[in-house]
């Protein structure tokens, strides 16, 4: 079977200028989810402000959802100019398990954000530039058919061109290859880095850990369709690569959201059991669609 066309652009074709006369109005608010990283968010949060914000108004706001950190996450974000939401306190109770995670923390923000089209960043990069914005946001603002826009970029490790997204290589793509082949020629499955419309991410679950950006892809396309999806290469992104150790809970969270979306019966927050050390539980499961809230429902009426 032919893997379905998947529009892909380039940044370089969505200077600010363009995206301004073609905004219509229409609010934009970037998003962070992040937990210890002090270390990164500040020059992101700032960078945006700054060229996105002050000098050419293309962005309303920056909302960093601090998903729990220990550090001074928090405190740096909002010196460098975002709203900070403590994600505990965003929607309390209504998500099931409500202990946090990736994709929780990502929902939450939909809540808080005021924006009319939401660019979602990843909090650890370390090489961010406003063009991963513009290029996100390009596609959403110059045709109306789109819906969803995943980053494409190459991911270095260790200095090395194409070596990094091991748990992309190892895991998601064999899964995408496996039970969603029609996802196939999307170049970044698990990028941190993605756009949308509030209609379309309201519409859908969001998986609590971090399972949501497989699960965004697979929930958009099964409501939207493909058409409704694009990606665009945003260049090269270097973050911080973590040991092995950490990568396996991703890999099992993201294996449990593929098998769930596929329609295996499999056990909500599983044990992830390694030699010597004391298992650990896994965040999997549902935030169910925005729509379907309350208190949502008021907040944007």
């Amino acid at each position: 079977m032919p893997t379905p066309i998947l529009r892909t652009v380039h940044h370089r074709d969505f200077p600010p200028e363009r995206l301004m006369a073609a905004k219509r109005g229409r609010r934009v608010s970037v998003c962070l989810p992040a937990r210890d990283e002090e270390a990164t968010i500040g020059p992101i949060v700032a960078a945006v402000r700054r060229e996105l914000m002050e000098r050419v108004g293309l962005v309303e706001e920056i909302v960093v959802v601090d998903d729990g950190s220990s550090d001074a996450t928090a405190a740096v974000a909002r010196a460098a100019g975002a709203r900070v939401v403590a994600g505990e306190g965003v929607l309390r109770g209504e998500a099931p398990g409500g202990a946090g995670g990736k994709g929780e923390a990502m929902w939450k923000a939909v809540y808080e954000a005021k924006g009319d089209l939401i660019a979602f960043l990843d909090a650890d990069v370390r090489n961010f530039a406003p063009s991963f914005v513009t290029g996100l946001l390009g596609p959403l603002l110059t045709d109306d058919d789109v819906g969803l826009v995943k980053a494409l970029y190459d991911r270095p490790l260790e200095g090395e061109p194409g070596q990094g997204g091991r748990v992309t290589e190892l895991v998601a793509r064999p899964l995408i290859s496996l039970l969603f082949p029609h996802l196939a020629a999307v170049g970044q499955p698990l990028a941190g880095e993605c756009a949308g419309r509030r209609e379309v991410f309201e519409r859908v679950p969001f998986a609590r850990g971090y399972g949501v950006e497989l699960a965004l892809l697979v929930d958009v396309a099964a409501r939207f369709g493909i058409g409704a999806m694009a990606q665009v290469d945003i260049g090269t992104r270097v973050h911080r690569n973590r040991p092995l150790e950490e990568l396996s809970p991703q890999a099992l969270a993201i294996l449990h959201t593929a098998l769930a979306r596929a329609g295996t019966a499999v056990r909500p927050d599983p044990l992830l059991v390694r030699p010597g050390a004391e298992p650990s539980t896994v965040v999997t499961g549902d935030c169910p669609p925005l729509i379907d809230i309350p208190a949502y429902r008021r907040r944007t009426a």
